[in-house]
């Protein structure tokens, strides 16, 4: 215990020479979620606009590259919605992104159609559902806002089995579908475009009854879209083995010319922690030779970290240890971390490192979850780390997550913890 304190002790003086830069956390967030990026997805090129902004971060860090320069190059299909976004219901103009999400994958559509109302009894019933899917040829099916917990198990499974049908199936007799909801609006991305349109939207227990839809939506398909990963690195006292630090940079873009996503939680803050983190290191060398990587087309799904597990510029088997930073910008209940309870030890000694620092309100350990790009070095073996901050505001894959409403409230005793962990890896 001793050594460690000491070590601490000498750790912390270094910490205090440099530190990490709070100012500078906050302007990488307000840069990457500005309007000037357009979502870090794929309409006017957002996320190589991000690219080249992280790019040009390492580049003033002295980070060293693999090849001619920091960009490591893949390619990936994605849907977009680069202009015309108009719902009407009802003579009513929908907000896009307020009042309405377009589903992803949907396809581009144009014109007024009349409804066809299917109940959630409707759908339990296989012959009422085939007789209202019939009639439902070339109009737009509603499906009313429900409860899923007023269902049971069996109930909820052949919902969603309708649900999957009705979004998905080319043999879905309807021109395209809306979905009511109370709930959270929360958009998503897709790498394929269906053959049926849908919308979710917000609705009140006074808007159930929709007669009739207006649409106008454009889309633009991508086959074979270039994106990047941005990858550079610091050489550490010993070069046995390799410390791998990683963020999505990545997020939704744009929902039509109108409906920003500005992605400053999810990941324009994890940026912040990657870019403060090779900041600290470019000026207190590493123990190891560390890789620092900022991931394209996660929200995709993880793809450009398979495409970088599928073709490494580093030995995967000497990654000593990897934390994937996703969510950084709050941490008013502290932090959860994703394989806790696979290497518990670390997890141990995080916890410790936090206790004796008096750092965050908690550290929460969490089992495997392939839900970021930590996901695909897992899969190799790669020891390693998921970790998102808890608590404080709550938008996620919405308009709403804004560099102005984000508080990055721990992120200075996060940022703390984190390098008191990796130097003593």
């Amino acid at each position: 215990m001793k050594i460690r304190l000491t070590l601490l002790v000498l750790i912390l003086l270094s910490y205090s020479s440099f530190g990490q830069d709070l100012s500078y956390a906050k302007e990488i967030v307000e840069q990457l979620a500005s309007p000037d990026f357009y979502g870090r997805g794929y309409v006017a090129k957002g996320d190589k606009l991000a690219a080249e902004y992280i790019s040009n971060e390492f580049e003033g860090f002295g980070l060293q590259t693999f090849g001619k320069n920091y960009f490591q190059k893949f390619k990936t299909s994605v849907n977009t919605f680069p202009s015309n976004m108009k719902l009407v219901l009802n003579d009513e103009e929908k907000i896009a992104g307020t009042d309405y999400l377009v589903h992803a994958g949907s396809p581009a559509i144009k014109g007024k159609f009349s409804t066809v109302r299917l109940s959630i009894d409707e759908m339990l019933d296989p012959n009422t559902l085939s007789q209202k899917l019939r009639s439902a040829a070339g109009q737009f099916l509603v499906i009313p806002a429900y409860d899923p917990k007023e269902f049971s198990k069996e109930q909820q499974d052949r919902i969603t089995e309708v649900l999957n049908f009705i979004q998905y199936h080319p043999d879905n007799p309807a021109a395209g579908t809306l979905l009511l909801t109370k709930g959270k609006l929360t958009w998503s991305a897709s790498t394929t475009v269906y053959s049926k349109p849908t919308f979710t939207v917000k609705i009140n227990d006074s808007q159930q009854g929709i007669q009739e839809v207006s649409v106008d939506v454009t889309n633009k398909y991508f086959d074979q879209y270039q994106s990047q990963n941005i990858v550079g690195y610091i050489d550490g006292q010993n070069t046995d083995s390799l410390i791998v630090l990683v963020a999505h940079y990545d997020h939704l873009g744009m929902m039509g010319s109108a409906a920003l996503f500005p992605g400053a939680n999810d990941n324009a803050s994890g940026v912040a922690m990657l870019l403060n983190l090779a900041k600290y290191y470019s000026t207190n060398k590493p123990k190891y030779n560390t890789v620092f990587i900022a991931f394209g087309a996660e929200e995709l799904g993880l793809i450009g970290a398979k495409y970088f597990v599928d073709h490494p510029l580093i030995e995967l088997s000497k990654i000593k240890f990897l934390i994937n930073f996703d969510i950084s910008g709050t941490g008013d209940d502290g932090i959860q971390v994703v394989n806790g309870k696979v290497y518990k030890d670390r997890f141990d000694r995080l916890v410790e490192i936090n206790a004796e620092q008096e750092l965050l309100k908690q550290v929460k350990i969490r089992g495997e979850a392939c839900n970021s790009d930590h996901c695909m070095f897992h899969m190799k073996k790669v020891p390693c780390f998921f970790i998102y901050t808890l608590g404080g505001i709550q938008a996620y894959h919405d308009i709403y997550d804004k560099s102005e409403t984000l508080p990055l409230t721990e992120f200075e005793d996060y940022f703390k913890l984190i390098t008191l962990f990796v130097d003593e890896l």
